[in-house]
C-alpha cells in the first residue's frame, strides 16, 4: 500500500516541532509496512503512484491540491485534522468562498479524523459535513512508555513535590500566567513543592518577567527552556504531577505523554481533554478557575496513593506508536476496499 501525504505544517530545519504530530502519524504508519511520501518535504521517486491519500490539516493550497490528485489518479482521500480554528474559543475557520471550497473537498473525502471528538463537533459546528467521522490519536513516542534505565531515587518525605508544566508559552491558549497566580497561591499554603516550566515561545520573555512581579520565590521555580522529546520524558519521570491549565485545546500531546509516564494530571476541562483523562487519571477545573486549580493540587498532593501508575500507564497506551499506526492502516484499507 502506498499512501501520499500533504500537509501544511511538518519539520523542517527552521522549525523541528511544526508539524511534528503529522511526521509522527507517518512514522507510525511506516512501522507497519505502509510506503507513505510527504509532498514536498521527501522526494518522490519515477512512477510512484499512491493508493490512498491523506490530507493533514485543511488548508486551502492542499485542499485543492489533495481533490486534484483524487480526480489524477483516481484515488481515495482521507483527511486528518488537529488545527484549533474550529473551536468557539478560537473560532477562526475561514467564510466566503474559501470556507466553501474547503466544506467541498472535506465532504467528498472518504472519512475526516480528527484527533477528539470535541473538535469533530466544532467542525461539524461550522458546517463541515461528511458522512463517516473516527478519532484517531496523536502518536506518544516508544521512549515514554519504556521504564527509566536508571530508576529515580524513591521520594522522601522531605522532598519537594516534582510539578511540571510543558507547553509553547502561547498565553492566547496556554494560560502561563494563570498558572504561576496559583502557584503564588499555594506558596501561601504549603511550600513542599518545586515547579518545572519547559518549552519556549511568543510569549516566554514575557511570563517570565511576570514570574517575578509575583509574591512567589525563584527557587520554587526551574525554567528549563526547550528540551528534546527524550529530555522531556527524562523530565516527567522524575515529575510527580503535570499541570496544564490551558484557555483552548484539541488534544494535548503533553497529556497523552504524561499518561504513557503513569502520573497524575491536573488540566482545565476544554476541548478533548474529558476524553483523555478519567478520574483515574487526574482532576480537571474550569477554564480560568485558579482557586479550583489550587484545591485539585493540593488534594492531589495529599493523596497521591489515589492514582496508580499502572492505571494510568494503561490509559496512554492507545497512544502508542504500534496502536495509532495499526488504526490509521485499518481506516486504509476500508476505504481502498470500500469496507463500511
Amino acid at each position: 500500500m502506498r499512501v501520499l501525504y500533504l500537509s501544511a505544517w511538518y519539520p523542517s530545519e527552521k522549525d523541528q516541532m511544526m508539524g511534528l504530530f503529522v511526521k509522527k502519524h507517518a512514522e507510525a504508519v511506516r512501522a507497519q509496512g505502509i510506503d507513505v511520501k510527504v509532498l514536498d518535504y521527501e522526494p518522490m521517486p519515477k512512477g510512484w503512484r499512491p493508493d490512498l491519500i491523506q490530507l493533514n490539516v485543511l488548508s486551502l493550497k492542499n485542499a485543492l491540491r489533495t481533490y486534484f490528485l483524487h480526480l489524477w489518479y483516481r484515488v481515495p482521500y482521507v483527511v486528518v485534522e488537529h488545527w484549533s480554528r474550529y473551536l468557539p474559543q478560537n473560532h477562526t475557520f475561514p467564510r466566503g468562498l474559501e470556507g466553501a471550497i474547503l466544506r467541498f473537498v472535506a465532504k467528498r473525502a472518504s472519512i475526516i479524523l480528527p484527533v477528539s471528538e470535541n473538535l469533530m463537533h466544532a467542525m461539524q459546528d461550522c458546517g463541515i459535513e461528511n458522512e463517516h467521522w473516527q478519532v484517531v490519536h496523536n502518536v506518544v513516542d516508544d521512549f515514554f512508555y519504556a521504564k527509566p534505565a536508571k530508576p529515580a531515587q524513591p521520594v522522601q518525605p522531605a522532598q519537594p513535590i516534582q510539578l511540571l508544566h510543558v507547553s509553547c508559552f502561547d498565553e492566547k491558549s496556554k494560560n502561563v500566567k494563570g498558572i504561576l497566580r496559583a502557584m503564588e497561591q499555594l506558596w501561601k499554603q504549603r511550600q513542599d513543592w518545586h515547579l518545572t516550566l519547559v518549552g519556549t515561545g511568543v510569549d516566554y520573555d514575557e511570563v517570565r518577567a511576570y514570574a517575578d512581579t509575583l509574591d512567589l520565590p525563584e527557587s520554587q521555580l526551574t525554567w528549563t527552556g526547550e528540551l528534546t522529546p527524550e529530555q522531556v520524558c527524562q523530565t516527567m519521570q522524575q515529575s510527580d504531577v503535570f499541570v496544564l491549565f490551558s484557555n483552548y485545546e484539541n488534544a494535548p500531546v503533553v497529556l497523552s505523554e504524561s499518561l504513557a509516564v503513569g502520573y497524575p494530571i491536573v488540566s482545565t476541562r476544554v476541548g478533548g481533554i474529558p476524553e483523555m483523562i478519567p478520574p483515574t487519571c487526574g482532576k480537571l477545573v474550569e477554564v480560568g478557575d485558579e482557586k479550583a486549580l489550587v484545591e485539585e493540587l493540593v488534594e492531589m498532593m495529599n493523596h497521591p496513593e489515589n492514582y496508580s501508575k499502572a492505571t494510568i500507564c494503561k490509559q496512554g497506551l492507545p497512544y502508542s506508536c504500534e496502536q495509532v499506526g495499526k488504526h490509521l492502516v485499518g481506516i486504509y484499507t476500508q476505504v481502498i476496499h470500500h469496507v463500511d
